[in-house]
């Protein structure tokens, strides 16, 4: 088992998603990459916060989502700035509970709210994710 802790070593996306060990990590890369025409960037990071490994996904200069490994699950994180606020607010009526409640809960700072959203399953919350990464590519 890899420890994404160790600066010195950088895992590949397949070790990465043998250390989350749910399948729903490597289908969601694998979405990632189809829909958007991109491919993963793995990352350590030494923000105090989430110190590790992490893989970002980005398309024309842009970071669409970064997923944060964890054991059995992983967070996606999906920053809303101010080009995508609204078209996000008038999505989230229509969006999980527990996405309102991430977008809810998380403080706007110069403009911007950084969601950190847990997913385990292939489910609403999945697709949601999807949406919002797909108005962070286009805008």
């Amino acid at each position: 088992m890899i420890d994404l802790q160790d600066k010195t070593y950088c895992p590949t996306l397949s070790e990465i998603g043998e250390h989350v060990n749910n399948p729903v990590f490597s289908k969601f890369c694998a979405e990632v990459k189809t829909r958007y025409d991109c491919t993963e960037k793995i990352e350590f990071s030494a923000c105090s916060m989430e110190k590790g490994w992490n893989v970002k996904f980005r398309k024309a200069g842009r970071t669409l989502c970064t997923i944060y490994p964890r054991e059995s699950f992983f967070t996606v994180m999906v920053v809303v700035g101010p080009k995508e606020k609204e078209a996000v607010e008038a999505l989230l009526p229509d969006c999980t509970a527990t996405l309102q409640t991430v977008y809810e809960q998380t403080a706007e700072g110069n403009g911007q709210r950084w969601l950190m959203i847990d997913l385990e399953d292939a489910d609403d919350l999945y697709r949601d994710l999807f949406r919002l990464i797909a108005i962070r590519r286009h805008k």
